[in-house]
């Protein structure tokens, strides 16, 4: 009664009780924009932790069941497609750092029990020195029990003994493969059905194509599944992957079951073992996160093989709102792009200068020695990035008519000439940062037939 009482006495005073929904403590997390509203107050504040430390809700993570199901998002023809029996074995590998562990718990169940047994050899396990105490004895428990559960599956775990970046992880997760193909993936994912054999018979086919799922994001605010249309994964000359059409021919023959060719891969592969190990496997030298793609996606087209996107094979995974192990991503993608650039992209290369708003010399920047990786790439004697982007990405717009680039900046402030918000778009000072429409380009003649504005002095000659 007394509870009663005081519930309507705070009713007449426009206060709310913690389980009333809108009564919430975090309104400007993006957690709870669209999400958990009836939740009392301590569980907001658990979820809220839970989502700052993630990057996703690992509140509702570890409420859901591990064998959760997942929608069929394929196109209805991959249904009806067959593959061969006979197909190359497959080595999985989970790369992690931090993960939650009912995430984790998910990605594993769901390679076991969507993969057929005779093809899946071994899950690997790579920890890229995560400090999570259930990553520890509570995952080896996990791991163990799923072994005896599971006798003819192998189940490892690799632990660097610091953390060693994304590519380091990839590349230990590729040594410790035995399986003739090996399929890197996040941890944050869950397959879906039949995800294996369509991109199994596409290396079956041609040992040199290295293939991608088609992904379906995951939110993270509800982990509900929302589908995605198949399509080819290019990047910017910052070396940020983006989607991006495939070549006219695929959309010719109106089947999107269909493989088609692309430029570029995201962050999950799958390619014959030995293949990738002949072409360099991946370059050591890349920094904690960004670039490692664009730099396989060139040097697979480049050095005789091919990138494929594979529709009938779809992969959910969560789409963080932040990424905790490295809240700043720019200043590692810089420092990739830029090694990038030396090693692959020739005369193109101050294009990633240009798109970071960098000097083509002395912009302070070390990006490690990459001797060893031109070696690689005359030894295996790889075409140049000029047919590259002839033949593989003519859409990749070339500034070689630039005759300016930057931004103008007030020498005595860290603000720089932005555009106002609309109508009108009246110039502001604004803090600087290097996108658009701060940073622009002026051109000879640009590809609409005009001139873009000038912002700077004219670019120098690289070889001055």
């Amino acid at each position: 009664m007394q509870k009663m009482l005081d519930k309507m006495q705070n009713n007449r005073e426009g206060k709310k009780s913690p389980g009333d929904p809108q009564s919430l403590l975090f309104p400007e997390s993006f957690l709870f924009q669209k999400w958990g509203r009836n939740l009392s107050h301590d569980d907001q504040r658990e979820a809220q932790a839970g989502f700052i430390k993630y990057g996703y809700n690992v509140y509702l993570s570890d409420r859901l069941p591990i064998n959760r199901p997942l929608p069929d998002t394929r196109d209805p023809r991959c249904a009806k497609k067959v593959y061969p029996e006979q197909l190359p074995s497959l080595s999985v590998v989970l790369i992690y750092l931090n993960e939650a562990l009912s995430v984790l718990k998910r990605a594993i169940h769901s390679i076991i029990h969507r993969t057929p047994a005779r093809l899946l050899k071994e899950i690997i396990l790579v920890d890229d020195h995560s400090t999570n105490e259930d990553l520890g004895e509570s995952l080896d428990f996990y791991i163990a029990t799923t072994q005896n559960q599971h006798p003819q599956l192998k189940l490892l775990r690799v632990r660097h003994d610091r953390q060693m970046g994304l590519a380091q992880a990839r590349i230990s997760g590729w040594t410790a493969a035995s399986a003739d193909v090996v399929a890197i993936l996040d941890a944050h994912i869950e397959v879906n059905v039949m995800w294996a054999e369509p991109l199994l018979a596409q290396i079956k086919a041609d040992r040199t194509v290295v293939v991608s799922p088609v992904f379906d994001r995951v939110n993270y605010y509800d982990l509900e599944v929302n589908p995605y249309e198949p399509a080819a994964q290019g990047f910017d000359w910052e070396l940020w992957c983006l989607y991006m059409p495939f070549n006219p021919e695929w959309y010719k023959d109106k089947d999107k079951s269909n493989p088609g060719k692309s430029p570029s891969i995201m962050g999950i592969l799958v390619a014959d073992r030995a293949f990738l190990g002949e072409i360099g496997s991946l370059d050591a030298g890349m920094d904690v996160y960004g670039g490692e793609n664009v730099e396989l996606g060139i040097r697979v087209w480049t050095c005789g093989g091919s990138i494929e996107v594979v529709p009938c094979s779809k992969i959910a995974h969560i789409e963080r709102a932040h990424k905790p192990y490295a809240p700043d991503l720019s200043k590692h993608m810089m420092r990739n792009a830029l090694r990038v650039a030396d090693i692959w992209m020739d005369e193109y290369k101050y294009h990633v200068n240009i798109a970071w708003n960098l000097p083509f010399k002395d912009h302070g920047i070390d990006f490690g020695d990459t001797s060893e990786r031109k070696k690689l790439r005359e030894k295996l004697g790889c075409k140049p990035f000029k047919w590259y982007m002839e033949n593989v990405y003519p859409s990749l717009d070339s500034w070689i008519n630039l005759l300016g680039y930057g931004r103008i900046q007030n020498l005595d402030s860290q603000l720089c000439l932005d555009q106002g918000p609309v109508p009108g778009h009246t110039p502001i000072a604004y803090e600087c940062h290097s996108y658009q429409p701060q940073f622009t380009f002026y051109r000879e003649k640009s590809s609409h037939g005009g001139h873009s504005p000038v912002t700077s002095v004219p670019v120098p000659s690289p070889d001055k």
